[in-house]
């Protein structure tokens, strides 16, 4: 008992530090769009993705990896992976798969690996603005490492290692985040979480393109052309401070509601506010669907996906498959309705034993 409470208090000691953190991120809406590694913040797996990130308190297993690690440990199953594909916005496309497996009282390990195909763009330059002939891709990748233990029989604890990889022809730039999260769940239905995202240094892009030569303007015959490379800045990840809270309605032994709502607070873009409910018939038919807002702190004001607020209702749902005995299958779904580009769409597939 001592033990509990001695966990119980660090847990809320954590939340508070993290609380008090995201003072220093408040009103920091005008900064959006300078941030770099901003595809950690792309949502991967169709079930957090068509609950719109307010299941950060609710997610487990394999899913949770990318929404709370803390959830990885309330995995049903010994071991997950998950497979998932999203048509993200100007025809970029996004795969992640993850899996997850339980270590005995060690606790829970889990792996991540996503990539960004952004297909074939056409390389220009001041005497070619149409287009040289010549194409390039950029190449980005994302690995993870996890860690979720169940620290009692309410809380859940869990961290990620990320390493980011990002290359734009021949210029490079590399980077370390670290996630943590907790989760809380009582016997009357509700659950509780907060996470603290893509905490880690400054990234900044170097390689070869940057080195110009210049003319030599003295005059003088032995004077030869200087050579040098262009530095660039460095540039700050998207961190992150999410709050959540969900309640489970048990309609019947067959028939179950829950109502998820969270709060995200981001050091470059709109804070979020987040609405979801997720309609679960027998473990066999999920229906989910989420609303998300933006609050623009520098006009003290709400948007929404027609007022600067790009990102608009999602909807999604999925079936679980008993395979034999031991192996579940999951099928999900999940549409995600978008201004100026046409809307996101994400399929996953997870297999648990």
């Amino acid at each position: 008992m001592q033990i509990h409470k001695r966990i119980s208090f660090w847990a809320v000691l954590c939340v508070c530090v993290v609380l008090v953190a995201a003072q220093g991120w408040a009103q920091s809406g005008q900064r959006s769009g300078t941030a770099g590694a901003t595809e950690l913040l792309i949502p991967v797996g169709s079930v957090g993705s068509a609950l719109g990130g307010a299941n950060m308190a609710y997610s487990s297993g394999v899913e949770a990896i990318h929404w709370n690690p803390a959830g990885a440990a309330a995995s049903p199953d010994r071991f997950e992976v998950l497979v998932s594909h999203l048509k993200y916005i100007g025809d970029i496309n996004v795969n992640y798969a993850a899996g997850v497996f339980k270590a005995g009282s060690f606790g829970s390990l889990g792996f991540s690996f996503r990539t960004l195909d952004f297909g074939d763009i056409a390389v220009t330059n001041e005497t070619a603005p149409d287009g040289t002939g010549e194409t390039f891709s950029p190449n980005y990748v994302t690995l993870g490492l996890t860690y979720s233990r169940s620290m009692t029989d309410r809380i859940n604890f869990g961290t990620n290692i990320k390493v980011i990889s990002e290359k734009i022809i021949r210029e490079t730039a590399a980077g370390i985040a670290f996630d943590f999260g907790i989760q809380y769940r009582t016997t009357m239905g509700m659950a509780f979480g907060v996470t603290l995202k893509n905490i880690g240094p400054n990234m900044k892009f170097d390689g070869s393109d940057l080195e110009v030569t210049t003319d030599d303007q003295s005059g003088r015959p032995d004077a030869e052309d200087e050579r040098f490379r262009i530095p660039l800045a460095n540039y700050e990840l998207p961190t992150s401070l999410e709050i959540g809270v969900s309640y489970m309605a048990n309609l019947n032994e067959s028939n179950h509601l829950t109502f998820m709502g969270s709060f995200m607070n981001s050091n470059f873009g709109f804070d979020e506010y987040r609405l979801a409910a997720e309609y679960n018939l027998g473990d066999f038919v999920f229906v989910r669907g989420s609303y998300v807002l933006g609050y623009d702190s520098s006009d003290e004001k709400l948007r929404s996906a027609d007022d600067r607020f790009i990102f608009g209702p999602s909807l999604g749902g999925g079936l679980n498959l008993k395979v034999g005995e031991t192996m579940n299958l999951n099928v999900d779904y999940a549409y995600r309705v978008t201004e100026l580009f046409d809307a996101n769409q994400w399929v996953s597939l997870r297999i648990g034993f």
